[in-house]
């Protein structure tokens, strides 16, 4: 693999930067590693783990190096899905294969939606998906409190709801936005209003990424080979709640559980820089990293999981061109 070589890409209403780090002898697909708003620095670690195959990252519109060059101060998961496709298509190196987390696998997902063509296998690790949930109301209520307090209060505050709220054990509680607010002092976040309000998180994409409704029947009918990751340690919190509510919809997919939750090693995904794709694309799998379970092990109703439970709402609508099984680690 060399080093990364950066390039820019002219969207509508953006000028996308992203960086390509080649590996000339390999055969296997381009590998994206994405995020949302996480940019490419994001992924730096994660990336030295492929250096036997081409590597994709990138800074989604509005984040870092990616600005905006027209007025609107939200982007949306349709936005980020198309930048994607324009991506890919500057790519010229045929389908991919995705690792794509947290807004990165909404925004993925959205795009396997509309050109599945472009993608053999996507990993979405922790799509926020939070219309999936059951406690949806209290939960999107949260995130639209959250971006009134960075447009009222600034950044500090702001994200010190963000983290209370995805900090959560368990189901969001009705009045929950309503709830004394956290200091964002015991975060070490800052207590005064700098006047900027163009935060890709609290700013651009909080409300606009929760909320958006997944094509399902697209997704059941797409070839794309699509595997639903959540952390261990998270999938009770509303960080991998929502990714198991996408199994279900999606019922093809694969689900699949890394041991720890968010890494806190500067890189995304499982700790330690595993990335799914290596069993989901047919590598070699380290059992004790990456490892396909039953939804209610990760707090998932049987009932719930059960596909003739959901056969009116979730029977696919084409014939599968895939499997969507994982291979089970070795």
């Amino acid at each position: 693999m060399t080093a990364p070589k950066t390039h820019t890409l002219d969207v509508p209403g953006a000028v996308l930067h992203y960086d390509v780090r080649s590996s000339d002898s390999s055969t296997r697909p381009v590998l994206l590693l994405i995020g949302s708003p996480m940019g490419a620095t994001g992924f730096g670690t994660l990336a030295g783990h492929f250096a036997d195959r081409t590597v994709m990252t990138c800074d989604p519109r509005g984040a870092e190096r990616s600005k905006r060059t027209d007025d609107a101060s939200e982007s949306t998961p349709g936005e980020h899905a198309d930048d994607l496709h324009r991506l890919i298509s500057a790519l010229d190196a045929g389908p991919v294969e995705i690792c794509a987390s947290s807004g990165g696998a909404v925004n993925a997902l959205a795009l396997v939606a509309k050109h599945p063509e472009q993608v053999r296998t996507l990993v979405a690790h922790e799509p926020p998906a939070t219309q999936e949930l059951p406690d949806r109301e209290p939960a999107l209520a949260a995130c639209v409190d959250i971006q009134q307090t960075y447009q009222r209060s600034g950044f500090g505050p702001a994200m010190a709801k963000f983290i209370a709220l995805v900090s959560h054990d368990g189901p969001i509680p009705a009045g929950f936005a309503d709830q004394p607010a956290p200091n964002p002092a015991d975060f070490g976040l800052p207590t005064t209003d700098d006047g900027s309000r163009n935060d890709p998180l609290v700013g651009q994409n909080i409300i606009s990424c929760n909320h958006y409704q997944h094509d399902f029947d697209a997704l059941r009918a797409a070839s794309t080979r699509v595997v639903v990751a959540v952390g261990a340690e998270s999938s009770r919190m509303m960080a991998g709640q929502p990714g198991g509510g996408v199994f279900l919809r999606v019922l093809i997919a694969r689900l699949a559980v890394f041991p720890a939750g968010r890494s806190t090693d500067g890189s995304a995904g499982p700790s330690g820089g595993a990335c799914p794709t290596r069993g989901a694309g047919g590598d070699r799998c380290n059992a004790q990293r990456t490892r396909p379970v039953q939804p209610a092990a990760v707090g998932i109703p049987r009932s719930a999981s059960d596909p003739a439970a959901h056969a009116e709402r979730c029977r696919p609508t084409a014939p599968r061109r895939h499997s969507p099984a994982v291979p089970a680690p070795a």
